[in-house]
């Protein structure tokens, strides 16, 4: 949309030149897309949006820039020069459908001139990129780019009994349009007849029939309200695109039609015309006007910052809405008829947002409760652990909860099997202590049909009988793992699945469900399923909850596996119990991070949880994260020494750091491994 400058200042004298004038633009949403100078005045080309047709015109662009500028919204004056003869003695309007014209306005100018425009209008209408037609023409389209409310013209002469009807065309009827164009009218087609024939296409474009020619004396002029959705599809049936139909496609200001149409009768009074008394208004049934429920403290709660209600206030009432602030903590705001857009709470705070700056509104996020109590919080997460465990690469069994005696007696679970009264057979006479029976069973299947790799998890209930007169019942996670893993990437080789397949599988789940990071140590005691010296307890708050590690090759064996398995039971009960840790959000880093990797030299005993421990423990800010990323033994290490290679990530929040300032953080570090591990740099450095 077009907009000038020197036009722009009939409605709003903002004292602001051709540059400041699209700042403030911009500062608002109406973005100007090309500047340009023409003769002395200054053109904006705004982007314009769908749901605003009241920027399509200079008066709703100046709306906008008084509110921003607290100005008064100017209001030219249209004198009319009238006849004593009535409007409606010389023309009639009736509306046939009233749900595709909810309003329609006429008046008639009689004496006008038809002929070159004067100058100013004529420049005016360049500036829109328009070729000056005639006076009457030209009147039209200077009302519609200064008000964004279409009007037509008919040469009241040539309009059979004087009577307008606005209906719907009728099966076989045509039009000839100004452009000279027959056009095959639908049924569904809303016109605008005269009492025996279409003369215009409603809302779209008019017809030769009654077209304004150099012999036309006397003016009717029309300014309507029409349905959208109608006029949407008929330009597109027939494959026109004017700018009325632009404008009502959109939506136009059902309240603005009378003035509309008296701005363009004074207009073609002022060039020698004179108006007949009285406007046709048909207006059937005007509409309730929308009210919209505004609540001071959700601008804040939606905004992030507290913005005076005072300033709201003033706001909405340069814009044109009607705040009646009686209502505590709960405004009713009417929302004028030429805002189509706003319909709800969140509408009126994007416009306040809009006026008081984004740029005042806060980066910071807003607290807010992302993921509520669950109605059933365990459901809830074993459904996210399953998800975690098929995004890793397992696969998931369901094995059901009567078990053979013999092979729970192999596995040697350490637990007492709850009995069956009434088994249907001696397979099936007591309750699972363990899932890995029924795992191990399943990997067997899969790898006698020729799967290289078997990767399964189980989420079930185990039972046992902790004393005489209590019993178990708790879910559980198994996992077994054996054959080969896929590689990382689509040309990356399979390898043979290990420890660390497992390892990583248990905590992605923890990370999924929020709980604390568990930890792993030297068996103390337990399940006797897994090899010698091969399995290692996983602890949770310095408790043990499961095991990790490669089973017994016996155990495998039973089920006819040669290979390595490895495998995992953990009890869910104790993760499932804790409340998920809250989400913690932060912005992107702005500035790099500085990367360095340590190498050290440890015990062998030692493992990297400790040093893990020690640096956890560390109150430095410019530390941003550590992970391990290679562990080395033999070659020409020292005897009972490995060597870890601890990957460290440094940023400071407000600047880019120095090697100095990341030098004295790395001292600090290898002290206090020093102090509690005794560790030893590779390079020698003591």
């Amino acid at each position: 949309m077009k907009i000038s400058l020197d036009w722009l200042k009939d409605y709003v004298d903002t004292g602001l030149g051709r540059d400041a004038t699209a700042e403030r633009l911009t500062m608002i949403g109406l973005v100007p897309e090309t500047v340009e100078d023409r003769d002395g005045d200054a053109l904006l080309d705004l982007e314009t949006y769908a749901n605003r047709p009241d920027t399509l015109g200079h008066l709703g662009v100046a709306r906008e820039l008084a509110a921003l500028l607290d100005k008064p919204l100017l209001s030219p004056d249209w004198p009319l020069a009238e006849l004593p003869e009535a409007t409606a003695d010389v023309a009639d309007v009736q509306i046939a459908a009233e749900a595709l014209c909810p309003r329609y306005c006429g008046l008639v100018v009689r004496g006008v001139p038809v002929g070159p425009s004067p100058d100013w209008l004529r420049r005016r209408l360049e500036a829109m990129g328009l070729k000056p037609i005639n006076t009457v023409v030209d009147v039209s389209n200077y009302v519609l780019f200064a008000t964004a409310q279409p009007i037509h013209t008919f040469d009241l002469g040539r309009i059979g009994g004087g009577r307008i009807v606005v209906r719907k065309a009728k099966r076989g009827e045509t039009l000839v349009d100004l452009d000279g164009r027959t056009l095959a009218l639908e049924p569904d087609m809303l016109v605008i007849a005269d009492e025996s024939r279409p003369v215009a296409l409603a809302g779209v474009i008019g017809g030769q029939a009654s077209g304004i020619t150099e012999s036309t004396r006397d003016v009717f002029i029309e300014s309507a309200h029409f349905d959208p959705v109608s006029i949407r599809r008929t330009a597109k049936a027939l494959g026109l695109s004017t700018d009325a139909s632009y404008r009502f496609e959109r939506g136009s200001d059902v309240s603005f039609a009378p003035e509309a149409a008296r701005m363009a009768a004074s207009l073609l009074c002022r060039l020698g015309g004179k108006a007949t008394r009285g406007l046709i208004d048909r207006y059937p049934r005007p509409p309730k006007p929308v009210t919209v429920r505004l609540r001071p403290r959700r601008v804040a709660e939606l905004l992030g910052v507290d913005v005076p209600e005072d300033f709201v206030a003033g706001l909405l009432g340069r814009l044109g809405f009607r705040t009646d602030l009686s209502h505590r903590g709960a405004w009713r705001v009417q929302v004028p008829t030429f805002r189509v857009d706003v319909a709800g709470e969140a509408d009126l705070i994007e416009e306040i947002a809009r006026f008081f700056g984004y740029d005042r509104i806060p980066s910071a996020l807003t607290p807010v409760d992302t993921f509520p109590p669950a109605v059933d919080r365990r459901r809830d997460r074993r459904v996210r652990a399953r998800e975690t465990l098929l995004g890793q690469g397992f696969d998931e069994a369901i094995n059901e909860s009567f078990a053979d005696p013999e092979r729970e007696a192999a596995a040697r679970s350490g637990r007492t099997p709850i009995g069956i009264q009434n088994p249907i057979s001696v397979r099936h006479s007591v309750l699972r202590t363990t899932l890995l029976p029924g795992l191990l069973g399943n990997a067997a299947w899969n790898l006698n049909r020729g799967l290289e790799g078997v990767h399964l998890f189980e989420l079930g209930h185990v039972y046992y009988w902790e004393d005489e007169d209590k019993h178990h019942e708790g879910c559980h996670l198994g996992l077994v793992s054996t054959g080969l893993v896929p590689g990382a990437g689509w040309a990356a080789p399979a390898a043979e699945t290990d420890f660390y397949v497992l390892k990583g599988a248990v905590e992605a789940l923890c990370e999924a469900l929020r709980v604390e990071p568990v930890a792993f140590a030297e068996t103390a005691g337990g399940p006797d399923y897994f090899e010698p010296g091969r399995a290692l307890d996983v602890l949770y708050k310095g408790q043990a909850v499961g095991r990790l590690g490669a089973l017994r090759r016996d155990l495998a064996a039973s089920a006819s596996i040669e290979r390595t398995v490895y495998a995992a039971e953990i009890d869910l009960e104790a993760l499932f119990g804790k409340t998920p840790r809250p989400f913690q959000f932060a912005p992107i880093p702005k500035l790099p991070a500085v990367v360095r990797d340590l190498s050290v030299l440890v015990d062998a005993g030692v493992a990297y949880a400790e040093v893990a421990r020690v640096l956890g423990r560390l109150n430095q800010p410019l530390l941003e994260g550590f992970e391990l990323v290679d562990r080395f033994a033999g070659g020409s290490l020292p005897e009972g020494r490995v060597s870890l290679t601890v990957r460290f990530r440094y940023r400071h929040a407000q600047r880019t750091l120095v090697a100095e300032e990341v030098d004295r953080v790395e001292q600090e570090i290898v002290g206090q491994l020093r102090a509690a591990l005794n560790i030893q740099l590779r390079e020698g450095k003591n």
